[in-house]
């Protein structure tokens, strides 16, 4: 019976996935994604309202200018009559999230450096046999005359 020989793309493709890595990536996008959705409710509800009552009410998820001319009374009612807008509230809204990340990151970061100046400050013991080694030869050298 002849069995196709497996090309070598898929044990290249293999290696590359089991490669720490890889791996560490995927779990960085999961906790990303996570991290987007806190980050989502963070300004939609709690920095947006406190920034509309600074300005005065003004929400900024319905800070649109509809490009046909007529007037909406939110962005839903734009988007649901098929008008296109620029939505300004909502890129407002992306600048604020991606300030909040990157401060997040920049603090994330920050902390791994210091454990990881730490780790290495810390020079690592002797391994026990090397430590008996030592104490033999100075036992032997106390010895002889």
């Amino acid at each position: 019976m002849l069995v196709p020989k497996t090309p070598g793309w898929i044990q290249e493709f293999r290696a590359f996935i089991m490669r720490g890595n890889v791996v560490d990536l995927a779990v960085g996008i999961i906790i990303g994604a996570a991290f987007t959705a806190i980050v989502n409710s963070l300004v939609r509800d709690i920095f947006n309202p406190f920034l509309g009552l600074l300005t005065g009410g003004l929400d900024f998820s319905n800070l649109f200018v509809p490009l046909n001319g007529q007037h909406y009374p939110s962005l839903a009612a734009a988007q649901q009559a098929g008008a296109a807008t620029v939505n300004i509230g909502l890129f407002l809204n992306a600048i604020i999230q991606f300030v909040i990340v990157s401060f997040a990151i920049f603090w994330v970061v920050k902390a791994l450096s210091r454990l990881q100046r730490k780790a290495e400050a810390e020079p690592a013991p002797p391994p026990k046999s090397e430590v008996l080694l030592t104490e033999i030869r100075d036992l032997l050298k106390a010895r002889t005359p």
